[in-house]
């Protein structure tokens, strides 16, 4: 097959990241074409998970092994990142809303779970709030919910100086694209390393410690090449500059007035913050129950901005026990899209 390659779009001919168990294809929504990648059970409970910046579905590769046994874990890239579609707009949050909703219409999916991280929580927020009836839970990670307080949000505004230059119109794109180093840094950033964690290693479990700790920074290097690599593609470096100018355009005036303080938060929710988040620290986090019917925030110990990489386990439990809570609506919209072979089909 002869393949056309735009150099604002994903080279298809890229070959993705290996994650033992994962199917892949692309889906044709209003407006985009996602990229979008499958593991788990096909007749499973369904999640959706969201990635943030600067990474794509590979996000979750620690994640998906600890739930493959039950549910059906749906991990798209979002608009403009990975192996989807860039186009030239749309980077809104309620775009990015729209593409996940269409994602589940397209998918047949009346309702799923939803894990979130970072954008991609901010986008899961917004999306509970427009849709609720298409979420059974949400678990989120390491991002604000829509109704911060300001007087804890304004004294953390440094934290946000790499924004700054990614907002800029032609500079972000080109900072991602020409210094790679300047996304492996935001990532390495933001990770706690395992030694920084814990203290508390006994002499007879230091051997192991150190050869599993051995394997996931390597892993971990792996990775954040590949995040790296995948944020300087032209369209997605240009993606993620217009990511973060829409949320300083649109969101961040929207917060300053309280907009989103006419919406109230109804899907049963959990919000798992890192103690050492260089971005969003803990203090930050507070004050949403109040907008909400059901949010419980928890914050993890020496964890940093990137809980997935760092605590996959305890990811993975809090996603089974919000989950358990929560019984899904099964029934399937007309047009549904599953996988060739998937129970039902």
């Amino acid at each position: 097959m002869n393949i056309t390659v735009d150099p604002q779009q994903p080279d298809l001919r890229r070959p993705f990241p290996p994650l033992s168990g994962t199917r892949h294809r692309h889906l044709d929504l209003p407006g985009v074409r996602l990229h979008v990648a499958e593991a788990g059970r096909s007749d499973g409970e369904p999640v959706v998970l969201l990635h943030g910046f600067p990474q794509h579905w590979y996000a979750w590769r620690r994640v998906v092994p600890l739930l493959a046994d039950r549910y059906r874990l749906i991990c798209p890239d979002l608009r403009g990142f990975g192996w989807s579609q860039a186009p030239a707009r749309g980077y809104d949050t309620a775009t990015r809303v729209a593409d996940v909703l269409a994602l589940l219409d397209e998918l047949g999916l009346a309702q799923v779970q939803l894990i979130g991280h970072e954008w991609g929580a901010w986008a899961g927020f917004h999306a509970c709030l427009r849709a609720p009836e298409r979420f059974g839970a949400f678990l989120a990670l390491n991002i604000v919910h829509p109704w911060p307080l300001h007087r804890r949000l304004a004294p953390q505004a440094w934290r946000f100086w790499y924004t700054t230059p990614l907002e800029f119109p032609l500079l972000g794109r080109r900072l991602l694209r020409r210094r790679p180093e300047f996304t492996t840094y935001l990532l390495r950033r933001g990770t706690v390393a395992p030694a920084a964690r814990s203290t508390t290693e006994t002499a007879e479990t230091a051997g192991a410690a150190q050869t599993v700790e051995s394997v996931e920074a390597a892993d971990t290097a792996d990775a954040f090449a590949e995040f790296a690599a995948a944020s300087a593609q032209p369209g997605s470096a240009r993606a993620g500059e217009l990511l973060h100018r829409a949320f300083a355009l649109r969101d961040v005036p929207a917060l300053a007035v309280n907009r989103f303080h006419r919406q109230r938060l109804s899907t049963p929710t959990e919000l798992l913050g890192g103690e050492k988040d260089f971005i969003l620290p803990p203090e930050v986090l507070a004050g949403g129950e109040r907008h909400a019917d059901d949010l419980r925030t928890v914050i993890v110990a020496g964890a940093g901005h990137y809980l997935h990489e760092e605590r996959p386990e305890l990811v993975a439990a809090a996603a089974r026990r919000l989950f358990a809570r929560v019984q899904l609506n099964s029934s399937t919209p007309a047009g549904s899209c599953a996988w060739p072979g998937a129970a039902g089909t």
